[in-house]
């Protein structure tokens, strides 16, 4: 399988469930695809594949020491899809977060909405975005186990 076609099949699994956590938020299948990890377990399959895969074919020099690494590491497709996935993995996880936290607390969910687009689109934007409305909304930017 070419990594064009790995890049398009995880990026297409990805649309539901953005579309699950925008649209039908407090839908019981929602987090449970999400939160309990079946569309990212699935992205963490791929991307584990991936590396499996390619650990005898990395680049010379490529690794995470260094930037200069990281751009030898990502010169090939493989890597560097896999490089994509887990922004996918993670951005979606964190995503479910906003969602579930924004339940709890009691935020309305159409102040999560453009949180979840900008998460989706521009990954730590959105996070950052939603804990400021969490702290303008709750008074407290972040506690653990709340």
């Amino acid at each position: 399988m070419t990594a064009e076609s790995i890049f398009s099949i995880c990026g297409n699994l990805v649309l539901p469930g953005w579309l699950l956590l925008i649209f039908l938020p407090r839908w019981k299948w929602t987090l449970g695809l999400i939160s309990a990890g079946i569309i990212p377990f699935l992205l963490a399959l791929v991307y584990a594949w991936i590396f499996a895969s390619r650990a005898s074919m990395m680049p010379e020099g490529g690794g995470f020491g260094s930037l200069n690494e990281v751009t030898l590491l990502f010169a090939d497709p493989y890597i560097l899809t896999a490089g994509w996935i887990h922004y996918l993995a993670f951005d979606l996880f964190v995503g479910c977060w906003e969602v579930n936290d924004a339940q709890k607390q009691g935020i309305s969910h159409w102040l999560v909405i453009p949180c979840l687009i900008l998460t989706f689109m521009l990954g730590p934007t959105g996070l950052a975005v939603y804990l400021l409305i969490r702290l303008a909304t709750k008074r407290k930017l972040l506690v653990y186990g709340a």
